[in-house]
């Protein structure tokens, strides 16, 4: 038996993959009707959140953040069973799992944070990415459980917290990635053209499977071979500003881009690789 925490669009669809698994699992939900709802599909819902986790041996959470996460399971704990596993899937910070896997380690509980790469869709398919790290012993026992929910479970070793990170590196690089589609979206409406004209550029030319080469690079701290010189990247950033500026449109991550190459050219590396603007993060 186990207990689902959180009935966003993600527990709810992680409940729905378990019990078409033939799981029994318990629901709570701070909104009980979103707990309710997964009753038709085979779940028992509590309005109560003590007795949603008595006498279950997993309790799984998709919470909101580190408050809310601490919020719930101090509000359950008087119904935990000895020595229950708790598996959070809320993205939080790496300085509250490390808190929470020794907190509740003291209090005679298993805390492991194993965040997903997951949308709601992924869950209920039980594909995607999850991620976890810290203890290996306890990783090793549940990784048959975990394996079941998800593509594929990635292990960062025995650092506790290091998984937390990863998930926000990850979601640093997907908000960085829709900013720059925006500005996209910019540049062609103040270009006059057509964002199905820019879907086909990307349908031929995909600049994201470049990526790992260019992540490469950058961390091989080799800036002295360039692709793109930084002087001729910030050449072609200005036009974009200045296409922009000209009809009104607002550009996100540029005007910051192209103060970092300013920084940089200001420097001495002007005919350097674009990319030396990561040299300081190295």
């Amino acid at each position: 038996m186990k207990a689902f925490l959180g009935m966003g669009l993600l527990g709810s669809n992680f409940v729905k993959a378990m019990l078409r698994k033939g799981d029994k699992v318990q629901v709570w939900n701070r909104t009980t009707s979103k707990a309710k709802a997964l009753e038709v599909d085979g779940a028992k819902a509590f309005d109560n959140i003590i007795d949603a986790v008595k006498g279950v041996d997993v309790i799984h959470l998709t919470l909101k953040d580190d408050d809310t996460v601490n919020e719930i399971l101090e509000a359950a704990s008087t119904g935990f069973k000895p020595g229950v596993m708790i598996i959070d899937h809320t993205t939080t910070s790496a300085k509250g799992a490390v808190e929470r896997t020794a907190t509740w380690k003291a209090k005679g509980f298993t805390y492991l944070h194993a965040p997903v790469f997951m949308g709601p869709s992924n869950a209920l398919e039980s594909s995607g990415y999850m991620l976890v790290s810290g203890n290996q012993e306890v990783i090793g026992s549940v990784t048959p459980e975990l394996s079941k929910m998800t593509g594929k479970l990635l292990n960062f070793g025995p650092e506790e917290g290091k998984a937390s990170g990863i998930k926000l590196i990850g979601n640093l690089f997907l908000l960085s990635l829709t900013a720059g589609l925006s500005d996209t979206l910019a540049l062609a409406k103040a270009l006059d053209i057509s964002p199905a004209d820019v879907a086909t550029l990307f349908e031929s030319w995909n600049p994201g499977a470049g990526m790992p080469a260019r992540f490469n690079k950058i961390i091989a701290g080799d800036f002295s071979k360039p692709s793109w010189e930084l002087n001729m990247a910030r050449k072609d950033a200005g036009l974009m500003m200045s296409a922009a500026n000209e009809e009104g449109m607002t550009l996100t991550l540029i005007p910051a881009i192209a103060a970092a190459m300013d920084s940089w050219i200001a420097k001495g590396h002007g005919t350097d690789d674009w990319s030396v603007i990561a040299k300081d993060n190295l």
